[in-house]
C-alpha cells in the first residue's frame, strides 16, 4: 500500500481524504491554490442531501455512509455538525419522495404560514456549518500529521513530485484544466449570508424556480440560491437582491443586511462523479474524486472509503 499521498484540492473532498489518510498512518499533504473556506466548499449551504449529482445508484450509498459519519461527529461540538429539521417544498402539485427518503421523512403538512407553497416534507438531516467544519477538518488533518501547501496550482497531475506515489485528485471544477475532463460543467451557485432570523429553527428548501433556500447557522444565515451553468465567480448584486427578496418573502419577514455574497461553482459532471483508480504513464497510481455536483458534503465520507479501498488494491 502507498504510504506517501499527494492529494490536489483542498475542498472538503480533499480534506476529507487527507483526515482519513492521515489518522490511519499515511504521511499525507494537501496542495491546493486555495484551502476550505476560500473554496467552493466555502460557499455552500453545507445540508446533507443528495443533489445535483449522478448516477443515483452510487450516490446513494455514499451519501448513506456520509450521514452515519456526520451523525457520529454530531457529538462532538467542534465539528460544527448539527442535526436540523430540513422543510422541504414546492410550489405546484405534490412533493415526491425519492425511494431513498422514504425511512427518513417525517409526515408533515405545509405550514400554513408558507403559503407560496402546496405541498412539502421534513426530514432530519446534517447540517455543517462551513465557518467551523472546514477548520475542522484542516485542524483534524494537521493533527493527525499531514501538511497543507496552499497557493499551488498544478498544470497537470504529471506536476506532482515524484516523492509522492499515490496521488489523489479532488481538484472538483479544476479538474477540466487538470485532466482536461470535458464532461465536467460549473453549476454557478451564489448566496446570501445575513444575521441570525429569530424564529427560523429549521432549514426551508424549495427546488421549484426560483430556487429557495433559507439555512440557519450557529451564527448567521445562508439564504440562497441560484444552480446556473456559468463559469463567473463574480457576485452579482442584482441576484443577492433577488435572493434576499424571495427568502424574505418566503418567511414574511423585513429583508435583513446582507453581511457577505458567496459564490461556487458546483463540479457537475454529465457522465457521473469520477471515482476511479488508475496509472499515470510515469507509473504512479492516481485516484480522481470529483464530479460531486450540489454534493460535495453529502459524499464527502462516503466517497473517501472508496477512495481508501481503491488505494487498497492498488498496493
Amino acid at each position: 500500500m502507498a504510504k506517501s499521498i499527494a492529494i490536489v484540492g483542498g475542498g472538503v473532498s480533499g480534506l476529507t481524504c487527507g483526515v482519513l489518510f492521515a489518522e490511519r498512518g499515511f504521511r499525507a499533504a494537501i496542495f491546493a491554490e486555495q484551502i476550505g473556506q476560500q473554496t467552493t466548499s466555502g460557499a455552500a449551504a453545507a445540508l446533507w442531501f443528495p443533489y445535483d449529482a449522478e448516477p443515483a445508484d452510487k450516490v446513494i450509498p455514499w451519501a448513506l455512509a456520509t450521514y452515519k459519519v456526520l451523525v457520529d461527529l454530531c457529538r462532538d461540538p467542534r465539528s460544527g455538525v448539527s442535526i436540523i429539521e430540513l422543510h422541504q417544498y414546492c410550489r405546484t402539485g405534490e412533493i415526491q419522495i425519492p425511494d431513498w427518503a422514504q425511512s427518513f421523512v417525517i409526515p408533515t403538512e405545509v405550514e400554513k404560514s408558507f403559503t407560496v407553497f402546496s405541498s412539502g416534507l421534513s426530514l432530519n438531516v446534517p447540517l455543517m456549518d462551513t465557518t467551523i467544519y472546514l477548520d475542522y477538518l484542516v485542524n483534524r488533518f494537521q493533527k493527525a500529521g499531514g501538511s497543507i501547501n496552499a497557493n499551488v496550482r498544478f498544470e497537470k497531475l504529471e506536476d506532482v513530485d515524484p516523492k509522492f506515489n499515490l496521488v489523489i485528485n479532488c481538484a472538483g471544477i479544476g479538474a477540466r484544466g487538470l485532466v482536461h475532463d470535458i464532461d465536467l460543467e460549473p453549476h454557478r451557485g451564489q448566496v446570501a449570508i445575513v444575521p441570525k432570523i429569530d424564529n427560523l429553527k429549521c432549514a426551508i428548501v424549495c427546488d421549484d424556480a426560483p430556487l429557495m433556500y433559507a439555512i440557519p447557522r450557529t451564527n448567521d444565515c445562508v439564504f440562497g440560491g441560484t444552480n446556473d451553468v456559468s463559469n463567473d465567480l463574480a457576485a452579482n448584486p442584482a441576484t443577492t437582491t433577488a435572493i434576499v427578496d424571495e427568502c424574505s418573502r418566503v418567511l414574511k419577514i423585513d429583508n435583513p443586511r446582507v453581511l457577505n455574497e458567496r459564490v461556487g461553482l458546483r463540479p457537475f459532471r454529465k457522465s457521473g462523479v469520477r471515482l476511479e483508480c488508475g496509472k499515470r504513464r510515469d507509473g504512479r497510481t492516481v485516484i480522481h474524486n470529483y464530479g460531486h455536483g450540489g454534493s460535495g458534503f453529502t459524499l464527502s465520507w462516503g466517497c473517501a472509503e472508496t477512495v481508501f479501498s481503491f488505494s487498497s488494491s492498488a498496493e
